[in-house]
């Protein structure tokens, strides 16, 4: 077999890309007569340049050997450097793999979590689902990937989703290495929105140490009620009110608001007995005055007794006189009667 132009090239550029570390002079020089004396190699016998010459990084050192040019060690270059990390971060998850396992009960941690990949399926069809649901219906993250609000619907995507992620779960080891990527890569995406959405729950529910204290759905309307003022039919204020409702319960409401009022209550003997608080707490702070204040009866009430002028003084009742005739007062103060006249 003739060596052709195009692997001595080849070869060519692999003896460079060996001294890549070199200043660009000194590779040059170097290269400068290597085409020529590898056409030479090639016509002298049969065989590639690779079985007669050795591998190019083999040739590349024999070159810097005879120009007195040695590889710095103290410098590697960027890929060298990027495999060191690599590997060093492989023997890590290495010996953290193995130093994790007998805790679980297995050799190693990854045995524990090989245990765990269905779940982990179900799981990504989950978090696929929700990440659909949010896309094309702009809502926030829910327990349910609810479609158009159904739920119908939402169990229909949950199936697709969810049996779909375990079919590429248990062909992930037959896959190439791209796709692996790729797929590990999404799977990393659905971990961050399931935190995410996590962290919403957990705030529109109240955790975080602060719960949504509990408020009242209704509105009283005698809430702001501080004080009760009772007025008569005539517009008198009136003091010293207890107000009930028809089963005799006490009606409380307002508390005493200014300071004399307080006090009063205070001092009370039956403190406490709210049958014995009376209305207004603060009379003067009413709002309006029509008339003089009506103080509250405090004793029995002795009805009136209407008085006749013509009474005697004794308090008897003047005899009664006949129709039509009159009668005449005497000085002693008996009556006359009075002579009855004729037909």
């Amino acid at each position: 077999m003739t060596v052709t132009e195009q692997e001595i090239a080849r070869y060519v550029g692999q003896v460079r890309e060996a001294l890549a570390d070199l200043p660009p002079a000194v590779r040059d020089e170097l290269l400068e007569d290597l085409p020529e004396h590898l056409a030479e190699v090639a016509a002298e016998g049969e065989g590639s340049l690779h079985e007669r010459l050795g591998p190019p990084e083999a040739y590349a050192m024999e070159l810097r050997n005879a120009a007195g040019v040695t590889v710095p060690a103290a410098t590697p270059n960027l890929d060298q450097r990027i495999g060191a990390a690599v590997r060093k971060g492989r023997e890590r998850v290495h010996a953290a793999d193995t130093r994790l396992g007998p805790v679980l009960g297995y050799p190693r941690l990854s045995d524990f979590l090989r245990l765990l990949r269905p779940a982990w399926w179900i799981l990504r069809g989950y978090l696929a689902a929700m990440l659909i649901t949010v896309l094309l219906t702009g809502t926030s993250f829910g327990l349910l990937p609810r479609l158009g609000g159904s739920s119908l619907a939402a169990l229909l995507l949950l199936a697709v989703t969810i049996t779909g992620s375990i079919w590429l779960g248990r062909r992930t080891d037959r896959m190439g290495r791209r796709p692996r990527l790729v797929l590990n890569l999404g799977a990393a995406l659905l971990v961050l929105f399931g935190l995410a959405g996590f962290a919403e729950l957990d705030s529109r529910a109240g955790g975080g140490g602060n719960p949504i204290p509990y408020e009242q759905v209704y509105t009283d309307q005698y809430g702001g009620v501080q004080d009760v003022y009772v007025y008569d039919g005539q517009g008198r204020l009136l003091e010293g009110v207890r107000l009930f409702d028809q089963n005799g319960q006490p009606i409380r409401l307002g508390s005493a608001w200014c300071a004399e009022a307080q006090q009063r209550y205070e001092t009370m003997p039956d403190y406490g007995d709210l049958s014995r608080m009376t209305y207004p707490y603060c009379p003067e702070g009413a709002p309006f005055r029509f008339g003089p204040t009506t103080p509250p009866a405090t004793g029995p009430v002795t009805p009136a007794v209407p008085t006749d002028p013509s009474a005697t003084p004794d308090g008897t009742a003047p005899p009664a006189t006949p129709s039509g005739a009159a009668a005449t007062v005497t000085p002693s103060g008996g009556p006359t009667p009075s002579p009855t006249p004729t037909d």
